[in-house]
């Protein structure tokens, strides 16, 4: 067993911001499913969102959310994390994120880009590459940090909580995370007075997906396991544009693309198709409605694929704007100052998750959650592009702040049970995992959708059924494995997923059903209770 005062599962932006914001006054431990860069945050391109230009207002950028959002949106966080966005943004700034800026005829400002859904040019950005330079920056902070405990290769099974312990209380608290080292197979039991679950989202559900692999929804089915509500979960983002390359899976390109001139073109007609769907907005609607708009060209001209295409913008603002984006094509036979990209839509957010309050708290007492994991009411029934870091920056701190200013209404951990693993065996079909997990992805992909139906979604359901009972037989009778537990981690959420968007009949946001079309006049959030 290993202790600390606050345990933090995850070691993104969330997870890295909370750890910063106790770490002066507490022994923070931060656990990493893999490497301590593998998660999300590494991967974002677009930048953060926050009102910095002359003219721009928190009331513009609030109002830019709650329309993206379908009105789903808690008015109340939207304000709290907008209102918070520009302090969040100087603390990086005092970290070292070298974001881009204005030449020096602009007084050295920094340079503010515009995304879908956005009334104004409020993006800040590191080129188009601002997560990795965020997770640098944090990250070497927290390893700088003597109070910070750094742990990778951890993959988390479950919570502990009252049922774990001793003598059982039935107080419904959690005290840390039983955890398998990668390295050397073993299960580890990590306990703390307070535990922050910043797990990231649950794209690998998904066939298509920009996330990377680890974003197995673990941090949302292991609260729902340990009795925390779930909400919103039918909120499934789809990126309008993923690169279409058979070789090269999950390569998102960056939503800055369309915000700096980029139009979408059916390579059959060559015709800009935008302006069918959305004649106002064009390439810069919000999310859902351009990925609604490709699926549909893909689908009824029976197209792989559509254009994306910059190539009219000078090539020196091209290279200069997606230096990144554009070497990664050149290696790949794309010049895209010349060129039009292949694109397809993917999996790219999760905007449900674990139900928090405004300090991050959860339904159980000692656990907070922060980030992609969680429904805060922020983003409603879509996220608006950029939003997504600059939650996990704002809920990161505010559950760090609730924990340091309640510490002592924290109960001490209680004795907690070792992991038993003295009635299981080594699995002697590892095969059953690759298989249950393509199954699960390809059949979520199809059924569970941009566009969906009951009849899928009840096809998609009884699938869930039957594989539930061949993992969880499987899980009780052999030693856990990585593998195993991001498959149990992944039908856990797909049922959540398949349970949520049977729950609204209505089309809102992300769920588009075909066959409840309409938009009820008073939104309301799909929530789950275990």
């Amino acid at each position: 067993m290993t202790s600390a005062d606050v345990l933090i599962v995850g070691s993104g932006a969330a997870g890295l911001t909370a750890a910063l914001n106790l770490a002066d006054r507490f022994k923070v431990t931060v656990l990493a499913k893999g490497a301590l860069n593998e998660g999300s945050t590494a991967w974002a391109q677009g930048g953060i969102a926050a009102v910095l230009e002359p003219g721009d207002t928190f009331d513009n950028h609030v109002e830019d959310t709650m329309v993206a959002g379908a009105g789903l949106n808690d008015r109340a966080i939207v304000e709290f994390v907008v209102e918070g966005a520009p302090a969040a943004i100087a603390r990086l700034q005092q970290l070292g994120v070298p974001f881009a800026q204005e030449g020096p005829e602009n007084g050295g400002a920094l340079h503010l880009t515009r995304e879908g859904g956005h009334s104004h040019r409020r993006i800040v950005h590191v080129d188009d590459a601002t997560g990795w330079a965020v997770q640098v920056a944090l990250q070497r902070a927290a390893e700088a940090h003597p109070n910070i405990t750094l742990v990778p290769d951890q993959v988390a099974i479950d919570l502990a909580t009252g049922r774990h312990e001793e003598r059982y209380s039935g107080a419904g608290n959690v005290w840390g995370v039983y955890a398998v080292d990668r390295t050397t197979g073993r299960v580890n039991l990590y306990t703390a007075r307070a535990t922050i679950l910043a797990t990231g989202g649950a794209g690998r559900t998904y066939l298509f997906s920009t996330a990377p692999r680890g974003a197995t929804g673990d941090g949302i089915a292991m609260a729902w396991r340990a009795g925390a509500r779930v909400s919103n979960m039918e909120m499934m983002q789809f990126h309008p544009t993923c690169l279409y390359n058979l070789d090269v899976k999950n390569f998102l390109i960056t939503e800055a693309v369309r915000g700096e001139g980029g139009r979408l073109i059916n390579p059959q007609t060559g015709k800009r198709f935008m302006t069918y769907y959305d004649p106002e907005r064009l390439e810069l609607a919000p999310r859902d409605v351009v990925a609604r708009a490709i699926d549909a060209e893909i689908k009824r001209y029976g197209l792989d694929y559509v254009h994306l295409d910059i190539s009219h913008q000078p090539a020196e603002f091209v290279r200069h704007h997606f230096p990144n984006i554009h070497e990664k094509l050149l290696g790949l036979g794309i010049d895209m100052t010349t060129q039009p990209i292949p694109v397809v839509p993917a999996q790219h957010y999760t905007c449900g998750g674990i139900v928090i309050d405004r300090d991050g708290r959860t339904d159980l007492p000692g656990l907070y959650a922060a980030g992609e994991c969680t429904e805060s009411g922020l983003h409603g029934a879509n996220r608006l592009a950029s939003n997504s870091l600059l939650e996990c920056f704002v809920f990161g701190e505010a559950a760090a702040k609730h924990i340091a200013a309640h510490w002592d209404a924290l109960s001490a951990v209680p004795a907690i049970r070792p992991w038993d693993e003295s009635r299981v065996t080594d699995s002697d079909e590892e095969v059953v995992i690759k298989q249950n997990w393509t199954e699960i992805r390809r059949f979520m992909w199809n059924y569970v959708g941009i566009v969906r139906t009951t009849k899928r979604l009840q096809r998609a359901q009884h699938r869930i059924k039957l594989l539930t009972g061949e993992i969880e037989d499987y899980y009780g009778h052999f030693r856990v494995t990585p593998d195993l537990i991001e498959l149990r981690n992944l039908l856990q959420t797909a049922d959540l997923i398949v349970r949520s968007a049977l729950h609204r009949h209505e089309s809102r946001g992300l769920h588009y059903t075909l066959d409840w079309p309409e938009t009820l006049p008073e939104p309301v959030d799909t929530v789950l209770v275990p």
